[in-house]
């Protein structure tokens, strides 16, 4: 942002800060050496705040009143969040909205302490024989969606908080350039499988979160990112090797209390499908990025 004007402190900008806003001209005043400063985004809404401030007629400020100030300042602040909430969302829906799902569920089941609460979310009892057996044996809607919803669960503050961001770190990238069905194909494939891995790996259905997910969209992006740089996502090696590095060692540590199959599963179907999306665009469309349509 760029100064627009600088006015003593002695002046009561609120009206002049509501007009503003009025016009469409995202702006924001703070003090600066006891002087009232008004930045805007660019020289065109500077020239228009300059050209406004030579004829309004100011209102003195008033001291006493620092209570209601604040509380419009408060206003304000709590409206900028709103549509910077607004603008997330409309930018990555699909990512947001899961996002906001899993915070509900840990909500209700308090990080998951209170698993009862949402009992209908974990994967259903099915035939643990084998894969082909497991799915003959789904005779549902029911049973079908309670295959995915495990990746609502979360068991703690830290389970949630690291699944979270980087579900919202590779999500915004992938839905800025791919198309939604493109996506929310990825994200459903991926926990599919990641929730049915573990199922047939542990043999009881007590487990949950976004975890095989995002080791899903991690090594999608990873390979996409390799054989279609064009598409600008942000991955390196590094970064793919160090999640392939903490997969092993939660593997080896902790493998006990941590859904490590599900890591694997979504690992590995990442991979499977971004190896589909690099045959489809490249060899049958002959694009050498991934359009977003």
């Amino acid at each position: 942002m760029i100064k627009a004007a600088s006015l003593a402190t002695e002046f009561n900008l609120l009206r002049f800060s509501q007009f503003l806003q009025s016009q469409g001209i995202r702006h924001r005043i703070n003090e600066e050496s006891g002087q009232q400063v008004i930045w805007v985004e660019g020289e065109g809404e500077a020239a228009f705040v300059r050209t406004s401030l030579s004829s309004w007629s100011f209102e003195k400020a008033d001291p006493t009143n620092s209570g209601a100030n604040f509380g419009i300042q408060a206003q304000a602040t709590l409206a900028r969040a709103l549509r910077n909430f607004l603008n997330a969302f409309l930018r990555a829906p699909v990512s947001m909205a899961l996002v906001i799902a899993c915070l509900i569920v840990a909500v209700i089941s308090s990080l998951g302490s209170q698993p009862q609460r949402v009992a209908s979310l974990f994967y259903p009892l099915l035939d643990t024989a084998g894969l082909l057996p497991l799915l003959l044996s789904i005779n549902s809607l029911g049973e079908l969606l309670r295959s995915f919803t495990p990746m609502l669960l979360h068991f703690g503050e830290l389970h949630l908080v690291f699944n979270m961001l980087w579900l919202w770190y590779f999500g915004r990238q992938l839905e800025a350039t791919h198309p939604r069905w493109l996506f929310l194909a990825l994200i459903l494939l991926c926990s599919f499988i990641a929730n049915t891995t573990q199922y047939l790996f542990s043999g009881y259905n007590n487990f949950g979160g976004m975890s095989g997910v995002v080791y899903g969209l991690v090594a999608y992006t990873w390979l996409i990112h390799t054989f279609m740089p064009r598409s600008h996502l942000l991955i390196s090696n590094s970064m793919f090797i160090v999640f392939v590095i903490a997969l092993i060692a939660m593997e080896v540590l902790a493998s006990s209390w941590i859904a490590s199959a599900a890591h694997v599963g979504g690992l590995i179907s990442g991979l499977v499908f971004a190896v589909i999306v690099v045959i489809f665009y490249r060899l049958i469309l002959k694009r050498s990025a991934i359009e977003k349509r």
